[in-house]
């Protein structure tokens, strides 16, 4: 991740508040005057005895998957050339063996858990520098009662997003309209040409489970970043049922307005943090 970025547990500092602020962790208010922990990133304070909420790991689940997958794709390598060798032994027909029968590469459903872990990463950069705007974002979050995780939970002055972080490189994503005068209407999402609706169902299940959890009026809206992917020069982000399909860039022109906040960030912040806990 980009070390340039803002870092509100790094340039966090403690001070005497030349304005009132509420406490980001207990939501209660902080008077002027008082010493508190302010961070230039966010523009926040909370209590000196509070704790800092977890904003968790972007791409952490998705690389400890992939650790995992490694360490016993290895060790069943390792396994077949013990093998090779008690056959052939350690002579030419022994190399000549283990270079035909062992592939020291990994499998490639290994690699496509590195390959998810950068691609949050990376959108998780875009997202954090949104910060210093009032932006909060929770990266690799665990859905209680389930396997499935939330990769970046993003709470904005006006609404709440979940954006699920997709790496296809040199693959376009499109929209597409099917059905008409004799069949229904549907959209379609399509990546590299192959029918992608799934990942759609995925972001709009999501999309309810976290409206569910904030049981308040916050409009919570799905959104699929596509990193490293095909994008024309012109256009190119679309909306597929309801959700937001774009590339990091284009990350905040998605999610900021120019209105007045209607949504309070903390509150609604601390209660996200406290129904998805860092997977």
């Amino acid at each position: 991740m980009n070390s340039k970025l803002p870092d509100p547990a790094r340039d966090e500092h403690i001070m005497n508040l030349r304005y009132p602020g509420v406490c980001t962790s207990c939501s209660q208010g902080i008077p002027r005057d008082v010493r508190a922990i302010y961070s230039p990133a966010t523009r926040s304070v909370r209590h000196v005895t509070c704790p800092v909420l977890d904003h968790g790991t972007a791409g952490g689940s998705a690389m400890r998957e992939y650790e995992r997958r490694m360490a016993r794709d290895t060790a069943k390598i390792e396994a077949h050339k013990d093998n090779v060798k008690a056959v052939f032994g350690d002579g030419v027909m022994g190399k000549i063996a283990m270079f035909l029968a062992v592939d020291d590469g990994p499998r490639g459903s290994t690699s496509v858990w590195k390959q998810g872990a950068v691609g949050e990463e990376k959108v998780a950069a875009r997202l954090d520098a949104l910060g210093e705007v009032g932006v909060r974002t929770f990266h690799d979050r665990r859905i209680p009662g389930t396997r499935a995780n939330i990769d970046h939970l993003v709470v904005t002055p006006w609404g709440v997003w979940v954006v699920d972080a997709k790496r296809y490189i040199n693959k376009r994503p499109t929209y597409e309209v099917c059905g008409g005068l004799f069949t229904p209407r549907r959209e379609e999402l399509r990546v590299g040409g192959r029918a992608a609706d799934k990942l759609v169902d995925g972001v709009l299940w999501q999309v309810e489970r976290v409206h569910a959890a904030l049981e308040g009026p916050a409009p919570v809206t799905g959104l699929l970043c596509f990193v490293e992917a095909d994008w024309p020069l012109i256009g190119g982000s679309f909306n597929v049922r309801g959700v937001r399909v774009c590339w990091p860039a284009r990350l905040a022109k998605t999610l900021l307005k120019s209105e007045e906040p209607a949504l309070d960030v903390e509150a609604v912040s601390r209660r996200l943090a406290a129904k998805f806990p860092p997977a």
